[in-house]
């Protein structure tokens, strides 16, 4: 995985901390970022962050600056497809001029029209041509079932990653969010490894709580992704929500990890043997069934693994051993050894709706 960590999209140079390369840098770096994402280019022909009637490109003191202290830059791109080829080619040659680490596309309404998914194959058959082993992320909306006319698997089939932006604008959980959109974006085809956006910013009223930005990284950590980014530097580091900037840059971050599946997030739960979490991953109308009953509701199957984890099979460690399926169903098998005794034959199907599980049937035996 290219990213890994903390990061911060930014926006307008001259808007973050007065445009100054060393306050940038110092700022990011006591945050512990390991990354930061600049606005290089919007359509085909607008060069971002560039001064055109002084020739002056505001990007590369700051990149430098930010690579003198460690952290990666990259280098993000509005697009809109009206002229793909365009987009592409000025991609390419600001990303060649800068030497950034990354590319990052930000895709949104306008390739909901009709005929952007030739437009999507268009850009990144060009974008790719120019760019052949530079990492790229597409950057899109949360939710692709609600946003089905953006051509994702145009743009995924040359992508190394996806960065849902889980903007949970007017509501505060941002764990339920976060959930349902890592599964719906694992179940796309093709599915590539999940990088997440959250907001540091307000909308008229809205704005997320630094307590909401904590457990959206606590729960990007617990779902196994190996980078959160937030939207935006701009906006965080203003007084009125430098508590948000402050939230993300107090959360401890170790740099490891990859976008887990359901099965490793169960099994995980499992190894820290605390049934009301593992039961906060079902559905409130979940079925759990075996070949000898079938328990309906969320709170049935938390008492079910109360009776696992310390009568049937105590102080066990439990590993996924096979998996298969995709899109809402999987099969997995998985092992265990306790102070009773092993599971060497488990064999369990799951069906996910919406990050969660609605269905589980479970076989094993103890040996």
């Amino acid at each position: 995985m290219p990213l890994k960590g903390k990061g911060y999209f930014l926006w307008q140079v001259l808007k973050c901390d007065g445009g100054d390369p060393s306050r940038i840098a110092a700022r990011a770096r006591a945050a512990r970022l390991t990354h930061v994402m600049i606005k290089i280019a919007d359509g085909a022909n607008w060069i971002y962050n560039y001064d055109a009637a002084r020739k002056i490109d505001y990007i590369p003191p700051v990149a430098q600056a930010l690579r003198n202290v460690g952290i990666q830059v990259w280098g993000w791109h509005y697009v809109r497809g009206d002229d793909p080829l365009g987009e592409a080619r000025l991609a390419v040659q600001r990303m060649r001029a800068l030497g950034l680490d990354g590319y990052v596309i930000d895709a949104e309404r306008e390739y909901k029209q009709p005929g952007k998914k030739v437009a999507a194959q268009r850009f990144m058959q060009e974008l790719r041509a120019g760019l052949p082993n530079l990492p790229i992320g597409l950057s899109s909306y949360r939710y692709p079932q609600l946003h089905y006319q953006l051509p994702y698997s145009q743009f995924l089939e040359r992508c190394d990653f996806a960065m849902p932006q889980v903007y949970f604008e007017f509501a505060h959980n941002p764990e339920e969010q976060l959930e349902r959109s890592v599964a719906q974006y694992q179940a796309l085809q093709p599915a590539r490894p999940i990088l997440v956006t959250g907001p540091t910013y307000n909308h008229n009223a809205w704005r997320p709580t630094a307590d909401e930005v904590v457990r959206f990284l606590r729960r990007s950590r617990e779902l196994g992704i190996a980078a959160a980014n937030f939207w935006a530097y701009d906006f965080a580091t203003r007084s009125t929500l430098i508590d948000l900037w402050d939230a993300v840059a107090g959360f401890e971050w170790p740099v490891d990890g990859q976008v887990a599946d359901m099965p490793e997030r169960l099994v995980g739960r499992l190894n820290q043997k605390d049934p009301s979490l593992i039961a906060g991953l079902y559905l409130e109308n979940a079925a759990h069934v075996t070949g000898e009953r079938t328990i309906v509701g969320r709170e049935a199957v938390r008492r079910w693994y109360e009776v696992l984890l310390h009568e049937v099979l105590p102080n066990a460690e439990f590993a996924v051993s096979g998996k298969s399926g995709s899109g809402g169903t999987r099969q997995f098998t998985w092992t265990a050894r306790s102070d009773r005794g092993s599971v060497l034959d488990g064999n369990d199907t799951l069906a996910i709706v919406d990050g969660r599980i609605l269905y589980h049937y479970t076989s094993f035996s103890l040996s």
